[in-house]
């Protein structure tokens, strides 16, 4: 039996307890992995409480993207070996002391990347490539705007944008968040009040965004955040802009679609999970490109705060709190 931080009733990080699952065994083309480092993301917060889109059977562990070592080898697997430092997404169980996964699934912990920050790549970045990329067709020259920009995905963005050679500004709700989205690289940042917003605040901050946004509109908006700071975004976006919908941890929005209509643009969902499974190839592509940049030093993730496993629950509460920074890890294995 392996110990994980399990989710026997829904309910919040409080809920969940330390327990015991049956070790998983690799079979044809699989390899089971000893985690020893495990990224927490919002899905985490929402799944422990029956709000995501899926609802694993209970006792499940929450967690979705690890780094660790092949401890077990199935049939026909040729391209790993116990041993091998190992990365992967999986949709849950990422909070347990061993994983199973398709061995083609895995990518290579480069040398001299800890298993923490190993752990903190591929969901945030591999979400928000898909998005600029596939969805967003981001060009060199256009000015893009992030919301959330010192999350995760919103350090991701800013990374990436700068990357391909977009004009990026990033909007956070505090100055020290300020500081870590100025020191990913933003042109500009800007400092919004905390939600709700009565009427005159949206447009107020809808204002400040067109300013930043000066003279034709953005070209694009990346918005994991969602709730009163979409329409504001919205109403900034210029003629034939994209605004990419990542998520809503702070509401699930109501947009006025006249905008869309008199400004010509379009709102595009970003489901980085179903583009990877309905397209393997081009998403292998991309966290290809993913680990160019990352070891040319233009993408770094941002690893904040390591948690203990026991302590796994607390990452989950700093997340739903929406007061990190960067990205929370929890150290699973030694």
């Amino acid at each position: 039996m392996m110990r994980a931080l399990l989710s026997r009733v829904p309910g919040g990080p409080d809920t969940l307890e330390i327990g015991e699952l049956p070790d998983p065994v690799a079979g044809p083309g699989e390899v089971v992995v000893a985690v020893k480092a495990c990224a927490i993301n919002y899905p985490d917060v929402l799944v422990i409480e029956d709000r995501y889109q899926m609802r694993p059977p209970r006792p499940f562990a929450p967690g979705g993207e690890i780094a660790g070592v092949v401890a077990e080898v199935g049939e026909g697997v040729t391209r790993w070996q116990v041993g091998d430092r190992v990365m992967g997404n999986t949709m849950m169980g990422g909070l347990s002391e061993r994983l199973r996964f398709v061995a083609d699934s895995l990518h290579a912990v480069p040398l001299g990347r800890s298993f923490e920050e190993a752990s903190a790549l591929l969901l945030t970045y591999a979400t928000t490539i898909h998005a600029l990329v596939d969805r967003g067709a981001i060009a060199a020259g256009e000015r893009l705007l992030v919301l959330g920009a010192a999350g995760g995905v919103g350090l991701a963005a800013v990374e990436l944008g700068k990357a391909f050679g977009a004009y990026v500004v990033g909007a956070v709700s505090s100055e020290a968040k300020a500081v870590a989205v100025r020191a990913a690289g933003a042109d500009e940042v800007l400092v919004y009040d905390r939600a709700p917003f009565d009427k005159e605040q949206s447009k107020a901050l809808a204002d400040r965004f067109k300013t930043a946004a000066a003279p034709n509109g953005f070209d694009l908006v990346y918005d994991p955040v969602g709730g009163d700071y979409a329409e504001p975004a919205l109403r900034s976006l210029g003629w034939e802009g994209r605004y990419l919908v990542v998520g809503f941890p702070a509401g699930i929005p109501r947009l006025p679609l006249n905008l869309t209509l008199l400004k010509s643009c379009d709102v595009r969902g970003v489901f980085w999970g179903a583009f990877a499974a309905r397209h393997p190839e081009r998403n292998r592509a991309h966290i290809a490109h993913l680990f160019e940049l990352w070891g040319e030093g233009r993408i770094a993730p941002r690893v904040t705060e390591v948690f203990p496993f026991e302590r796994g629950g607390e990452a989950i509460a700093r997340m739903a709190a929406r007061e990190s920074v960067g990205k929370l890890v929890v150290r699973v294995g030694a």
